[in-house]
This record gives C-alpha cells, structure tokens and sequence, in this order.
C-alpha cells in the first residue's frame, strides 16, 4: 500500500469534522534523551537499530500464524466521556477543541454563506452544553470522571478465552494520551486517577486463562489530536498531556514529543513484557532513528526473554520484514502471500450510548474470510465506561466461542490453500475500511483452508438449504494436489454423501446441522490414487 500524505490524511480528518487537579502528584519524563544508536551494550545484543539487523527476526512466528484471532479492548476516560453523547465520539479530544473547521492548507476558518463563522463540531457542542465550554472543563477535567467500578480482569478474562480467542490485551494508550497502567513516565495514568492498574491486572488475569497478551499503541496521533486544545484550556503545565504547543498544520513532533512516546513504550514492554505490540497509524511520521530504537529494544527483550514477540503496523510505519500489516476494518479481495491482519470492531471503537452492534453471524464470517485469504483478526471489545461488558458483546463472544468450538479445527493452526474460495459475493477493491460495503454471504460462498497437504476444509458461508456444489473441485480443474478419500461435516456424526466429476464436488444436504453460523466440510485427501467416486463416509 503506498503511503498517504499527511496533509492528505490530515485535510480529510478536518472537513469531515463538521485539569487534572493542580494538586495531582506530578510525574516528569527527561526530555534528553538521546537515541544513539548501539548504546548501552545494544551492540553486543543480537538485533541493532537499523532495519537490515531488524529485519532478521521471524516477524510472523509460527504462534501467532496459527492463532487466527485475538481481543482488545478500547476504553478509559473517552468512554465516559461519551455518555449522554449522541452519536458520540472515539476522537472525542479532537473533536472537543473544534469549535469550527479549519482549512489544513491555509489554517483559516472554513465558512459558508449560512454559518460564515465556522462549523462547530456536535461533540463541542453537545460538551458545552453538557460541562460548560472546553476553555473552563476540557478534557483533562473529564479524566477524573472515569470510574472503573465495574472492572473485573478475571470475568473479561474468561470471556475472552470463552470466545475462541488465542491472544487478548488492552489498548495500553490511545490517541488521548491517557496511560491504561501504573506509570512512572506520566502522571497521566489509570492507577493515579483509579487506583487501579488495569494493563496488570489483565495481563494476569488473561496469561491465567492460557492465552498470549497485546498492548496496543495510538499515541503517536496525540501530536494532532490536542493541536487545537491551546486555543481553549492547554497550558504550559498540562503540555505532557496535550503536547507542546503547535499550531494544527505543523506537522512535525518535538523532541519532548518523540522523547515521551518512546519511554511510554519502553516502560510497557518492561514492566509487561507484552507478547504482541500493535501500532495505529501516524507512527510513519515520527523520525525513522526512534522507530529502529523501540523495534531493536523490543525484539532484544523478546529473545531475553524467550518470546517470539510481534510488531504489527499499519501504512508505512515499519518495514514489512519487521511486522505484520494490519487493515483496520478491511482486508484484502485475494490471498496475500505474506500473513497479515486486520482491526476491526462489532460497532463504534469506544462506548457509545445506545450502541448497534453486528449480528455474531457477521462476524464469524469476515473471520472465515481474514483466515482463508492468510490473515488474522483482532476484534475490538469495547466496555462500559465503569468496565463491564455490555451483554450484546457478551452474547457475540459467546456465539463464536461455540461455533469455534465445532469448527476450529477448519480455523486454527491452518494456512491458506491454492484458491481462497468461490461464490458470488466478493470484496470490490480490497484494502483499509472495505467493511463499509455490505457484504451479506450466502450458501453459495465457500472459503478454503488447509493442514498439510492431506487435510482441506471448505467453510460453507450459511446454513444451506439444498444440496451442495463445490465447482472449485471439479475433476477437470486438477487443483488437488492427491484424490478425496472421505467428507466429514464438522460437529456432525451424521455420514456425508459426496460424489465428484466434472462438474464439482456435490455433496448432499444433511439431514441436521451442528450449527447456525457456517458449516465447516473436512475433506481428506491421499496422494497417488484414483478419484473418489463418491460413497458415504462411515465416521466409525
């Protein structure tokens, strides 16, 4: 994917968009920090700070290949900044200091002839009306509003792991600045303001249950994010959390700015030895000397440790030998050669009041579709601003959980076959943020996965209502590599009948299904034979 402008991406952010207390115990970072590279014996550890050394690493170690999915969290202040907010807001501090829109090219206030004075955002508006205006209540003095009454890391824990999912974690920091764990770099973080280290809690409580842990990394768009908090409630002393001052159109970070987004990582990866470490964008523009620096200090800690750690990206943030690219609610219309992964959410990023959320349906078949084109998925979980889960989202995670439970075995640990699939419903395009086509799959979309090169499954998109015609199987296609030896129905002891010529692999419709969601066919195959011609598979 070729990168994009930032003043593009920038541009398109702005038209769309149509205090701590003082006596809080103040933290401070040292802002000279040098980043040299090899300093501190790094030379004598096994990857240096250049992407030749870096790129040696198994960037998609063979775990997190067979993982297929994992669990994240967005939550903190935002989510209650958003009560009573309609529709609320993931950018919620962004939007709160946009009281007009402005031109990126020029700074100047966009008009119109009916409102020449500019567009305020509904989330300033509504803010206004609901705390008063952001110069006397911004988004330091909702920080004390959030309340974690409702958290607990073993239930989020066990649901997690009840989902099917392999890996889960928080997003340790997001655009907002505000650290989700006990840090001694800002005084802006959960356990000051809580009592409470909820990146510690979950990485017990989920490292319990078996599975791998993920932080997650938004925090190099803050330098955009707060650019317009200056005209309202910033200062000098709450620049750690609203930057440096700037103007909206400078581009380039301070070295108080690169100093800090660097130590917030280190301080994660030391105290939590995360498994996984996944960027949202914006990373592509921080000076290339800091990148290098946390990649060769992470990869060095995960081999100190004995972890086969990962880095994922989006855009150009690293090169694709240290990484796993990431679509943030996309995915690409083919099978991609080298193993990728994708963000997405059953509804908006963070809480929302009156939330809509995705049938569990849905979900489980953009999963069938990541993992037959060789990706991953990371879904988002966002809880209630006090912490619990809402219980759509527990009822979601409960659905895949079961069906995985039938069907995992066409899911885990597999790899992409020769052909990702066939049927009438595909992607157009392909990319970042397909998900806002409608897509809708029916029994005649099929996806493919494989185990070696004995074991194929063919994931039937939904519940069929008549017989079943693989045309990818034809005989006269010759993409098999051995003949079918039998067809087994996952989660069903009842016998397939199948046969297969020219046409396709036909199989007959079961008198039962051991699921509502897609139906996962196993076909094994043995080299060095005849075509089956057909039979009924006795599973005894």
């Amino acid at each position: 994917m070729k990168k994009t402008s930032l003043t593009f991406a920038v541009s398109a952010l702005i038209f769309t968009l149509s205090g701590c207390n003082k006596e809080q115990a103040t933290k401070e970072v040292s802002h000279n920090t040098q980043v040299a590279p090899a300093a501190n014996g790094l030379a004598q550890s096994p990857y240096t700070e250049d992407w030749e050394s870096l790129g040696k690493i198994n960037e998609q170690p063979d775990w997190f290949q067979d993982a297929k999915l994992g669990i994240y969290t967005h939550w903190g202040p935002i989510a209650t900044a958003n009560i009573d907010m309609k529709p609320g807001a993931g950018w919620y501090g962004l939007n709160l200091y946009m009281d007009q829109v402005y031109d990126w090219k020029t700074g100047q206030i966009r008009t119109n002839e009916k409102n020449p004075t500019g567009f305020p955002s509904s989330i300033f508006k509504q803010h206004t009306n609901k705390y008063g205006h952001p110069a006397e209540f911004g988004y330091k003095d909702i920080i004390p509003l959030f309340k974690p009454t409702g958290f607990n890391a073993q239930e989020w824990a066990e649901l997690f792991k009840a989902s099917g999912a392999k890996f889960a974690g928080p997003v340790a920091m997001h655009h907002d600045n505000f650290a989700m764990w006990d840090s001694n770099v800002t005084r802006w973080n959960v356990k000051d303001f809580t009592g409470i280290d909820v990146t510690g809690e979950l990485k017990t409580s989920i490292e319990g249950q078996g599975l791998k842990f993920l932080t997650s990394f938004h925090h190099a768009f803050t330098w955009v994010y707060y650019a317009n908090a200056y005209k309202f409630d910033a200062t000098v002393e709450t620049a750690d959390l609203y930057t440096d001052q700037h103007q909206l159109t400078d581009f380039k970070p301070s070295k108080r700015f690169h100093d800090e987004w660097y130590a917030k990582l280190k301080e994660v990866v030391d105290n939590y030895q995360p498994d996984v470490v996944w960027f949202d964008w914006w990373v592509e523009e921080l000076d290339e000397a800091y990148r290098k620096k946390f990649i060769a200090y992470y990869f060095n800690k995960g081999k100190e440790w004995g972890k086969d750690v990962v880095i994922s990206y989006k855009n150009t943030s690293f090169p694709e030998t240290v990484g796993v690219h990431d679509y943030e609610r996309g995915r690409p219309n083919q099978i991609k050669d080298k193993f990728w992964m994708t963000d997405t959410s059953p509804g908006a990023w963070f809480f929302r009041q009156d939330a809509k959320f995705v049938t569990p349906n849905e979900i489980i078949d953009i999963l069938i579709d990541i993992v037959a084109k060789n990706g991953l998925m990371l879904l988002n979980v966002p809880p209630n601003p006090d912490g619990s889960i809402p219980p759509e989202m527990k009822d979601m995670l409960h659905q895949m959980g079961d069906w995985l439970a039938i069907n995992g075995e066409g899911i885990y640990e597999t790899r992409p076959w020769r052909v990702f699939g066939e049927g009438p419903t595909r992607i157009r395009g392909g990319g970042h943020k397909i998900e806002k086509q409608k897509i809708v799959y029916t029994e005649k979309d099929i996806r493919f996965t494989k185990k070696g090169d004995d074991t194929l499954f063919a994931l039937v998109m939904d519940a069929p209502t008549e017989d079943l015609l693989i045309e990818t199987l034809s005989t006269n296609l010759s993409v098999l590599i051995g003949n079918i030896q039998s067809v087994t129905l996952l989660g069903s002891n009842e016998p397939v009948k199948w046969s297969i010529d020219g046409k396709g692999l036909h199989i007959e419709k079961p008198q039962t299904i051991p699921s509502q969601f897609a139906l996962v066919y196993k076909i094994s195959l043995v080299k060095d034979a005849e075509w089956g011609i057909g039979g009924e598979d006795d599973p005894t």
